[in-house]
């Protein structure tokens, strides 16, 4: 019995032995991976199994970051090429916290698991989450717009001397920064196997809404109105000066409307316009700018002859002595104005000429319009007399004395009409306005005040 018990304790003092070897064993090579990477790690591509923290990153840092800021974006135009370096991107990689996340990799486990992961290494690579700043890349294609885009400059036309001289179109040019934005930012990965990142900068070309190829099909003149100021004051004629001038040079492009008003623009004194006679209804008083009605009837009847309709356009309450009835255009600021639309399939040129108190209109265009011409001819078909005078007695004015508040007015009914003219010979007789000027009898004060 004795020898049996013997025997049992020298075999459990052999396991135990075993056992406690066996585990200083495990123990000894377990102990020795506490500060360093268990092996199979990777971080991308680089094995840092073994390694200790600062070792690891050192190798990633190397591997990785030191390559990827070497690394450039080319935006090539046809002019330049500009470049934006890694660096500039402030480029970068979570490599503090992937070379820790292997580092700590198995170093929760048991010991023997950690035993056995360390003799039998599983592969666990980890991956790197690429960083960048886009902010600069933003700026690169704004400077690129700075020194890249520009407006297209239309072509313009001038009458000198007799001749038109045609100032050529620019092109202009558009980065098309949203596209070329995307295309990069789809390319930018920390990739560090992968070359530069190129690109062909797509620029729009713009061109200018009015072409040097379109100025020159104005070569001849459609039409030419003339009206005589001889016996206007010094503040009519100036103002009929200023505002005539104000149009010389104008040019319409197909589609394009022209408003008198905002062409002239205000009359004031500040641009020299002087108070003159203006029609006020049935009376006559005084304004700014006065007289300048007649400019615009006179552009009103070289338009009308170049086929071109009114889209507004007024006639006076009176009869005017410078046009025939039913010929006239009236304006006011901010309450009447002349507009049309140039309908024909060429630009118009306005040219403005003022000499010896006679002001003149002349429209330019094409010389495939001039196979017609176009005149107004007007049809009275009712007058009505003024009646007789109204006598108001004023007991402000002395007896005998009179006053002529308001001069009598014929009223006319008139239709005025377009005659188209082909060959000397009239092809059409078109209706375009019906006018009424209005019918005032005469007043005149007569004074009532006694005199002591």
């Amino acid at each position: 019995m004795k020898k049996k018990l013997r025997a049992a304790i020298i075999l459990l003092l052999i396991v135990v032995l075993g056992v406690s070897g066996f585990y200083g064993y495990v123990y000894m090579n377990t102990d020795k991976w506490t500060n360093l990477v268990y092996p199979g790690v990777k971080i991308g591509e680089v094995d840092i199994s073994g390694k200790t923290l600062l070792e690891a990153k050192d190798m990633v840092t190397k591997e990785y970051e030191t390559t990827i800021l070497k690394k450039n974006i080319n935006i090539i135009t046809p002019l330049k090429t500009y470049s934006l370096n890694y660096i500039k991107l402030n480029a970068r990689y979570n490599i503090d916290e992937a070379v820790e996340e292997a580092f700590d990799y198995g170093k929760n486990l048991k010991l023997y698991e950690k035993y056995k992961l360390i003799n039998k290494p599983v592969s666990k690579v980890l991956n790197l989450k690429f960083i960048y700043d886009p902010n600069p890349l933003h700026q690169l294609i704004s400077n690129m717009k700075e020194e890249i885009d520009r407006a297209p400059k239309n072509a313009s036309i001038s009458r000198i001397d007799g001749n038109f001289q045609i100032t050529p179109d620019i092109k202009g040019y558009k980065v098309m920064e949203e596209k070329l934005e995307k295309e990069i930012l789809s390319k930018i990965n920390g990739d560090i196997n992968t070359p530069d990142i190129n690109v062909e900068a797509e620029i729009e070309p713009i061109l200018a809404n009015i072409t040097a190829e379109e100025l020159q099909t104005v070569n001849v003149r459609l039409s030419s109105f003339s009206s005589d100021f001889t016996s206007s004051s010094y503040g009519r004629s100036t103002n009929i000066t200023l505002a005539t001038k104000s149009i010389n040079g104008t040019l319409i492009m197909p589609g394009q409307s022209f408003s008198f008003n905002d062409k002239v623009g205000q009359r004031t004194a500040a641009k020299g316009y002087q108070p003159a006679p203006v029609d006020i209804g049935t009376k006559v008083g005084s304004d700014y700018g006065g007289g300048i009605c007649q400019v615009s009837t006179s552009l009103y009847n070289a338009v009308i002859r170049t086929n071109i309709k009114s889209t507004e356009r007024k006639y006076h309450s009176i009869p005017s002595t410078y046009i025939p009835l039913g010929m006239d255009a009236t304006v006011d600021w901010g309450t009447l104005d002349y507009k049309f639309t140039n309908t024909l399939q060429y630009p118009i040129y306005i040219e403005s000429v003022v000499k010896n108190k006679t002001l003149t209109f002349n429209v330019y265009s094409n010389s495939s319009l001039s196979n017609r011409t176009y005149n107004l001819v007007n049809d009275i078909y009712e007058a009505v007399s003024p009646g007789p005078t109204q006598y108001i007695e004023d007991n402000t004015l002395p007896i005998g004395e009179t006053i002529q508040e308001q001069l009598p007015l014929t009223g006319y009914k008139v239709r005025v009409y377009k005659d188209t003219i082909e060959n000397g010979k009239v092809i059409e007789h078109e209706l375009i306005s019906d006018d009424h000027y209005m019918v005032v009898a005469g007043i005149i004060r007569k004074g009532t005040k006694k005199i002591k």
